[in-house]
């Protein structure tokens, strides 16, 4: 096992022995390692080379160099992908017209990121590989189209053809080489990202992303001083790895006991009763997203121990370090439909995808949303099977949302109800969409939906030949016309798949 691990490791064998005692792949030891001296040195970047004391050029080199050490780390010579791809992509930034230049860069850098993915998986034997390349790519990715789309609206429209959000993210110049590369390949985010947007990570390398405070009288009242005040991410960070600690124990303890793998084995399907086939389904998805809670809530962390990621501050006073998180745990876990579970996983994610899809696409954005999503994701079939599915479960929990809410909103015990309802159907749709995600290839994926005879897909087709739904446009006319009976509803109706852009303007709202 060992031999195999080595042989599929493209990165450093430094820490080989230690892969052996713990019997974990060593790609994966020196993901975590990578990630744990990034955090060390995120500490160290923002004490030792804060920006009250060290120019943005000396913090764009600095991140650089070492987002670069970390690639090479972990990925070998594979890491000089990360270079031809933004190389790539700032020569079509720098060459093409400012009219066309967003859609010429979106193109090549999906096109070579899905070139580098066939490669990798149809060319290539990994085997056990899990931290493949093409991870950071994906990051890197969705920087390099979101940078593109908001120089063209700060270079190519006026304000008034800008909606707030894409007001706020628009970049007014070409950024400068070094800053394009530390956006995108600094160490911080290099091996797990989250995105963000390149405004917000201008701000934090040049020290201007905290809000002033101003200091009160006796009487409550400001008494017209204001402070620049830091605030420290001491106690968010040290919640988040023990979060870390949480997650990655509970990963390692139920991963091995409850394999996806067992929803497709003959014996287990004929001889268990459908109802414990669908618990253990729940289990096992259970099971697996605790690596994603781990690996995402420690790159948050990194980024927040170096002084990036504050948004703001709550009522009573206390900071928010949740400008690029990338989950919220509870809400996932205890979501009442498919869309707001959508809206708290992997975060900065949907945000990408309603910046330069859902927005910006004139025909069926939800489709083409997910459509890009799969994409995105790789070639693997399997991501094309859930992502499919996901169109038709977002269409018919729209359409059960618009016609069956209404009547449990009569009475508290109503709404309780049709809350558990929903949590326990969402928790079955989630689990069922996602099982060729996990699987892949479309033989074991069909087989498991053919297991249960493709019911949720029969299920979502009839509801939405049955029941009406407005679409998003007629929807928003509607609401432009005539007076909303219930806000809270068209509010949660706004959106289909992606979370509101609140990212943009809370840092204001919340000072």
């Amino acid at each position: 096992m060992a031999t195999h691990t080595t042989a599929s490791c493209t990165g450093s064998t430094l820490l080989q022995p230690i892969s052996d005692i713990i019997n974990l792949p060593l790609d994966q030891v020196n993901f975590v390692a990578g990630q744990l001296f990034a955090l060390l040195m995120a500490v160290w970047f923002r004490i030792y080379l804060h920006p009250s004391k060290t120019s943005p050029f000396i913090r764009h080199v600095v991140a650089t160099l070492l987002g670069f050490y970390l690639a090479l780390f972990c990925f070998g010579w594979y890491s000089l992908h990360f270079l031809v791809q933004s190389g790539l992509s700032y020569g079509v930034m720098v060459f093409a017209g400012l009219e066309h230049m967003h859609k010429y860069c979106f193109i090549v850098t999906l096109g070579y990121l899905i070139v580098c993915q066939i490669t990798r998986v149809y060319v290539f034997d990994y085997g056990m590989y899990s931290a493949d390349f093409t991870g950071p790519m994906m990051v890197i990715t969705q920087k390099i189209t979101s940078m593109a789309f908001e120089i063209h609206d700060g270079l190519t429209k006026r304000e008034g053809q800008l909606t707030p959000s894409q007001k706020y993210l628009a970049i007014s110049r070409m950024p400068s080489l070094l800053e394009y590369l530390s956006y995108n390949c600094n160490f911080m985010g290099i091996l797990a990202g989250p995105t963000c947007s390149y405004n917000d990570y201008m701000a934090f390398i040049q020290g201007t992303g905290y809000r002033p405070r101003c200091h009160h009288s006796a009487n409550g009242k400001e008494n017209g001083k204001c402070k620049q005040s830091e605030p420290s991410s001491k106690n968010d960070v040290i919640s988040k790895l023990c979060t870390c600690a949480v997650t990655l124990g509970v990963y390692l303890w139920l991963c091995k006991l409850l394999p996806v793998e067992r929803c497709i084995d003959e014996d287990f399907v004929n001889n268990t009763p459908f109802h414990l086939q669908i618990l253990y389904l729940y289990l096992a998805m259970l099971a697996l997203r605790p690596k994603y809670y781990f690996i995402w809530t420690l790159a948050d962390a990194i980024n927040n121990a170096a002084g990036f990621g504050f948004n703001g501050y709550n009522k009573d006073g206390s900071p928010r370090w949740d400008l690029i998180s990338n989950l919220r745990i509870l809400d996932i876990e205890f979501a009442t439909s498919f869309k707001l579970f959508l809206d708290n996983w992997n975060i900065q994610t949907s945000l990408w995808l309603k910046r330069v899809c859902y927005e910006r696409c004139t025909i069926n954005p939800t489709a083409a949303t997910f459509l890009l999503s799969a994409m995105w994701h790789g070639v693997y079939p399997g991501y094309y099977l859930t992502f499919l599915t996901g169109i038709a479960m977002t269409m018919a929990a729209r359409a059960v949302r618009h016609n069956v809410r209404p009547f449990f909103l009569g009475s508290a015990s109503y709404k309780c109800v049709y809350d558990v309802l929903t949590w326990l159907a969402t928790q079955v749709a989630i689990s069922y969409t996602v099982v060729p995600f996990v699987l892949l290839t479309v033989g074991p994926s069909l087989q498991f939906y053919r297991s249960w005879y493709f019911g949720l897909h029969l299920v979502c087709l009839l509801v939405v030949l049955v029941l009406p739904v407005r679409s998003r446009r007629r929807l928003a006319r509607e609401q432009q016309d005539a007076p909303q009976e219930d806000p809270q509803e068209d509010q949660d109706q706004d959106q289909d798949h992606n979370s509101t852009d609140n990212n943009c303007n809370q840092k204001d709202k919340a000072t």
